[in-house]
C-alpha cells in the first residue's frame, strides 16, 4: 500500500532496537481517515473469503480490526492481556511475547466468543518476530476455528515472523513490509 509506505516514510520514526515509531497516526494518536483506508485495503485482500470473525490482540490492533471489520460487516473479538473480575466461564489461554515490550503475556479469550463455527480473520498493527499472531493461532487451533489469513498493517520483513508464518502455510498479507530499517532511512520490500 502505497500511501502507508508514505506515510511511514514521512510521520514515522526510527527508535534504537529496530522499534518503528508510528504512535502519531496508527498506535497511540489514531488517523481514522487513513486507518479507515487501510480497513478498506484489508476488504480487498481478504472480503471473498466466509469471514464471520476478526481476531485481534490488546491493544494496538483493536481499533484497526474495528474499522476494517465495518466492511466485513462481522464482529472483533480480542485477546486480552490480562484477566479481569468481569471475564467469567471457560477460557482459551496462551503465552505471548511482545517484541515492544520485551515481556510475555498469558493472553485469554472468552471460549463463548470463538467456536468451531467460526471462519477467523487475524488483523494486527505490527508483525516482527511472529509471537502475538502465533498467540492468537493456538486460540483458533483450540477453538477448533478456520484461519481464513492474517492482516498485517506493518510487517518488519527482515524479522522471522512473517517468513516463518509463510512458511507453515498462513497466508499473510502485509500492507507495507519493511526490507531494512537504520536511524536515518527506511526501505521497503517490493509486493505484488
Amino acid at each position: 500500500m502505497k500511501a502507508l509506505e508514505e506515510k511511514i516514510l514521512r510521520d514515522g520514526q526510527v527508535r534504537p532496537g529496530n522499534i518503528l515509531k508510528v504512535d502519531s497516526f496508527l498506535n497511540h494518536q489514531m488517523d481514522i481517515e487513513f486507518i479507515n483506508e487501510i480497513g478498506k485495503e484489508f476488504h480487498r485482500l481478504f472480503g471473498d473469503r466466509p469471514i464471520n470473525k476478526i481476531l485481534t490482540i490488546e491493544a494496538s490492533g483493536i481499533g484497526i480490526a474495528c474499522i476494517a471489520a465495518q466492511y466485513f460487516g462481522v464482529p472483533v473479538v480480542f485477546a486480552k492481556k490480562a484477566q479481569s473480575v468481569n471475564l467469567d466461564g471457560s477460557l482459551y489461554t496462551t503465552q505471548v511475547e511482545s517484541f515492544t515490550h520485551k515481556r510475555t503475556y498469558d493472553v485469554i479469550l472468552s471460549k463463548k466468543f470463538l467456536t468451531a463455527e467460526d471462519h477467523v480473520l487475524v488483523i494486527d498493527d505490527f508483525l516482527a518476530n511472529g509471537c502475538a499472531v502465533n498467540g492468537l493461532l493456538d486460540i483458533i487451533e483450540s477453538a477448533g476455528a478456520t484461519l481464513e489469513g492474517v492482516g498485517i498493517v506493518i510487517e518488519k520483513g527482515f524479522q522471522d515472523g512473517g517468513k516463518e508464518l509463510r512458511a507453515r502455510g498462513v497466508d499473510v498479507k502485509s500492507l507495507a513490509i519493511i526490507k531494512s530499517m537504520t536511524d536515518d532511512s527506511i526501505e521497503f520490500a517490493e509486493q505484488d
